[in-house]
């Protein structure tokens, strides 16, 4: 692919000349789907396509985040990957980040890949995540709902054990009562904390040969049990993650992670915005960043509604309601205020 820009006064246009056919047709997709969301995600500029020529017209800043955004697309399909809509997206996302990293680099970082299926980050935000797992012992991943925060990390579990990183996987959560009460549910003990753990066993079906799964765990190469289960343990040689970790208590949160040993590696994950704690009790989540900040191979993950992968409205609701908290907290703000002024001239 090559540009050539043609400067201008107040517009500029610049030529893009793809010269594979192939990689054309894949650029434009279905019915040119993909130049249309191309032509929407730049509406500074004006696109035409001609043959194998691609003609972009608008200011100067705006051609090269054209040119740049063209260029990762064909990077993309030169790598093998079919241009999604939900890729070609991300793309725009992260080119107007400004990040140093490229769209492309990330969109195909491969992590796990089993009957076809390849588990792999799809933002800035999940890349740097999975990229800090491999750099440090103990990483805590926060973030809302649908970041990929368990997923990703269970895909990194799995890596470590096929690489022999590791001994065995370790996956545990605390088993609170999201508005229902634990007791009322029918069967024995692990019975009733079992759908607390379902989620773990889904995602592992979706890494692992279902068939093998039964029999690692029975050999306990898995082990997917309840947070109480940790106390009193030394872990060597394995990948622990802790899930729903919003939902411990400081004192829980300090006796898991004293369960690090020797060889071992620890993912913490967790939303600090849906704790489901009886009223008044304090998130383990939430005070260890204050606890741990700033002590060597402790990494904390921030991901964000940019990075959420489910339908895209999840990300808008999350900004909604991240909105909706601070006009809380500031109207709250108000009425104290508003308070202590009246009982100060009362006074």
């Amino acid at each position: 692919m090559t540009g050539t820009p043609n400067p201008g006064n107040a517009r500029a246009q610049t030529k893009i000349t793809v010269s594979d056919s192939k990689i054309m047709v894949n650029l434009l997709g279905p019915g040119d789907e993909i130049l249309r969301l191309i032509e929407r995600s730049l509406p500074a500029c004006d696109v035409h396509v001609r043959g194998n020529e691609i003609t972009i017209t608008g200011a100067p800043a705006d051609n090269a985040l054209a040119e740049r955004l063209f260029a990762e697309l064909v990077e993309l399909i030169e790598k093998g990957e079919t241009l999604t809509v939900d890729a070609v997206r991300r793309t725009v996302g992260m080119l107007q980040q400004g990040t140093a990293e490229r769209p492309a680099d990330v969109l195909t970082l491969n992590i796990l890949s089993r009957r076809g299926r390849t588990i792999r980050p799809k933002t800035l935000g999940q890349k740097r995540y999975v990229d800090s797992i491999d750099a440090n012992t103990i990483v805590f991943g926060i973030g809302p709902a649908g970041t990929g925060k368990t997923y990703l990390a269970m895909a990194k579990a799995v890596q470590a054990l096929q690489a022999k990183q590791v001994n065995r996987i370790i996956l545990t959560r605390p088993a609170v009562e999201a508005g229902e009460r634990l007791g009322f549910l029918p069967g024995t003990l692990n019975e009733k904390i079992d759908p607390y753990l379902r989620p773990l066993y889904d995602a592992l079906h979706d890494m692992l040969d279902p068939e093998s799964i039964p029999r690692l765990m029975q050999a306990g190469t898995i082990e997917v049990a309840p947070l109480a289960y940790m106390r009193g343990r030394t872990l060597n040689d394995a990948f622990i993650i802790l899930d729903e970790a919003q939902n411990t208590t400081p004192e829980q949160m300090k006796m898991f992670l004293t369960r690090l040993g020797f060889g071992s590696k620890i993912v913490v994950t967790g939303d600090v915005t849906q704790v489901d704690l009886p009223g008044g009790t304090t998130s383990g989540l939430r005070t260890v960043r204050e606890i741990l900040d700033g002590v060597e191979d402790v990494h904390f993950a921030q991901l964000g509604s940019a990075d959420v992968v489910r339908h895209r409205l999840v990300g808008d609701i999350v900004d909604a309601y991240a909105k909706w908290d601070a006009d809380q907290d500031q109207a709250g703000q108000v009425r104290t205020a508003n308070v202590h002024g009246r009982a100060g001239r009362r006074r």
